[in-house]
């Protein structure tokens, strides 16, 4: 049934990318998507002490407001992350503000958090079963971006497996300053704070996502910054603003970059990550993943998992499951027990 449903994702290539976004997500709210297999005991990994039964997640952005996380749960994904979610309900840039680069098979988005809110994203993920993570920002015009990225954490607080904190989007202008050393350190200790006052004290994992785009120095400040204020990980990484050779007509749109333009770059800096973390931070590799091979590359770079969502635009939904039965044959071909083991030996 899969390639019906990869069918499927390819025939709404005659809609508008965003529309057929929508058309998709109604499909799988009304119970129309794949269902997955069992999970390969190799693929098991862990994020930051939460256990999860296959390495391979659904990356934020596919749904911003917890709509459809049962469906791709249900469809072979190990983890899903919804979002990004702002305290307020915001429209995003105007549109068109969503590409695909077919010849690419890339995506170049300036969706700009468009989303419903904290409170409506609250009220579903309030029905969780199984790991899903909430991805919190900001809204465009807060005059207190930190405290709108407190106010995420606390109204999601019990709701979410876990937090990632995006302060690397590039279609919110001045976000990606929240990276810089100073403005990362009283971010990332506000959110501490606030998490460890809240019950059970700071036992749910929180993740950074940073920018591919990173300059010398900033992937150790970075790393530094973070372990100091307890966090349990990085996902390296999130859409680039460069702009390497592209075939697309639309590769002179404004907007991040994804897909596999973008796979060399995020693996490389997934790898300074590693480098820099060693075995202090969870590592999350995202970008450009759409093979067992690509997601392997990821792993033996230093990452114990790996998200995707710009792959589902050209091979379906089917593809999750071909990238884990592809990923568990290259694990064990290598003599690997375990995604850990892989990730560890650099």
């Amino acid at each position: 049934m899969s390639g019906l449903h990869d069918a499927a994702a390819r025939a709404l290539h005659v809609l508008d990318p965003e529309d057929a976004h929508r058309v998709a997500l109604l499909g799988l709210r009304a119970g129309l998507g794949p269902v997955g297999g069992a999970d390969d005991p190799i693929l098991a990994t862990d994020l930051g002490g939460l256990a999860v039964g296959n390495c391979v997640g659904l990356a934020p952005g596919f749904d911003k407001d917890a709509q459809v996380f049962a469906s791709m749960l249900r469809a072979g994904f190990g983890f899903v992350e919804c979002g990004t979610v702002t305290p307020q309900p915001q429209v995003g840039n105007p549109r068109p503000r969503l590409f695909r680069l077919t010849e690419d098979r890339g995506v170049i988005n300036r969706m700009g958090f468009n989303n419903r809110g904290l409170d409506a994203f609250a009220s579903r993920l309030a029905h969780r079963r199984g790991p899903v993570g909430a991805n919190i920002g900001a809204n465009k015009d807060a005059e207190d971006r930190i405290g709108d990225y407190v106010a995420g954490l606390t109204r999601l607080w019990g709701l979410a497996s876990y937090f990632t904190i995006n302060i690397s989007s590039p279609n919110t202008p001045g976000l990606r300053a929240l990276q810089t050393k100073a403005a990362l350190a009283e971010l990332l200790g506000r959110l501490a704070e606030r998490r460890d006052a809240l019950p059970p004290a700071g036992k749910v994992p929180m993740f950074l996502k940073v920018a591919p785009d990173l300059e010398d120095g900033e992937v150790e400040t970075i790393v530094e910054t973070s372990v100091a204020q307890g966090l349990a990980g990085i996902v390296v990484s999130n859409t680039t603003v460069t702009r390497p050779a592209l075939a697309s007509r639309f590769a002179g749109e404004a907007g991040g970059l994804s897909g596999a333009p973008l796979r060399e770059l995020s693996t490389r800096m997934l790898a300074a990550f590693a480098q820099a973390a060693g075995d202090r931070l969870t590592l999350v590799g995202a970008g450009g993943v759409a093979s067992g091979a690509d997601a392997y590359a990821k792993i033996r770079a230093g990452a114990r998992a790996v998200q995707l969502y710009s792959a589902l635009v050209f091979e379906g939904p089917g593809l999750v499951e071909r990238i884990k039965r592809d990923l568990a044959q290259r694990l064990r071909a290598d003599g690997f027990q375990s995604v850990a083991e892989a990730a560890c030996a650099r």
